[in-house]
């Protein structure tokens, strides 16, 4: 029982660690220090320094011994290298997922993409993130290759601050449209046509990075 506590009390700190990351709470180049974080999040520093080595893993912490942790600079390096893969394991997984899709997977993708246009409309950034995230997670766990979804789950905290960017922007709005050709595809059953269009919708991060 006393593992499970802990382990759940890393999660519960690698969440909070991660959303504010992510939710720009802690921006890049922030020093972090366990003792503040465990006194902030209520925990020990045992699973606040866990939650820690974990987002180093995926590239949200950097710490130079003796002398520093703090959350990682926006590298554009790390960051077109993780989206062109994260990209292709969409587009990949809309290929596979396409001739198993259900109607009730249309309606979950539809109704994600109804959620998304209305967290734009309003301005409501982590609400539009949450809903794309839902739409394209349909394709992800319909596809049902263990090795996409791990990528998939690897590699996009590292790009997550720069989806921020792209919702809290004009031109975010734009994929509302490319969802609903997505959609349109992956209901006539044109796998080829929906990883395409897969591909193309993530690809326009890129486009923001090389503008910023």
């Amino acid at each position: 029982m006393q593992y499970i506590s802990r382990a759940l009390y890393r999660d519960q700190a690698l969440t909070a660690i991660r959303e504010a990351i992510l939710g720009g709470d802690l921006a890049p180049g922030t020093p972090i220090k366990d003792v503040e974080l465990a006194e902030r999040l209520g925990l020990s520093r045992t699973p606040v320094r866990e939650a820690l080595a974990r987002l180093t893993d995926e590239g949200l912490i950097e710490t130079k011994p003796h002398s520093y942790t703090r959350v990682t600079p926006l590298d554009t390096t790390a960051v077109r290298d993780a989206q062109v893969v994260i990209q292709s394991m969409h587009a990949l997984a809309a290929r596979l997922a396409v001739p198993a899709l259900t109607a009730a997977d249309l309606d979950g993708m539809r109704a994600a993409n109804a959620a998304f246009a209305q967290a734009l409309a309003t301005g409501d950034v982590p609400a539009a993130l949450a809903a794309d995230d839902d739409f394209h997670a349909v394709a992800v766990r319909r596809s049902g290759n263990f090795a996409v979804i791990a990528t998939i789950e690897r590699y996009t905290p590292l790009v997550r601050r720069l989806e921020r960017l792209r919702f809290a922007a004009p031109t975010g709005r734009h994929s509302v449209a490319m969802h609903d050709e997505i959609t349109t595809a992956c209901a006539a059953r044109d796998a080829d046509l929906a990883s395409r269009l897969v591909e193309r919708n993530w690809a326009t991060l890129l486009e923001l990075l090389e503008e910023n």
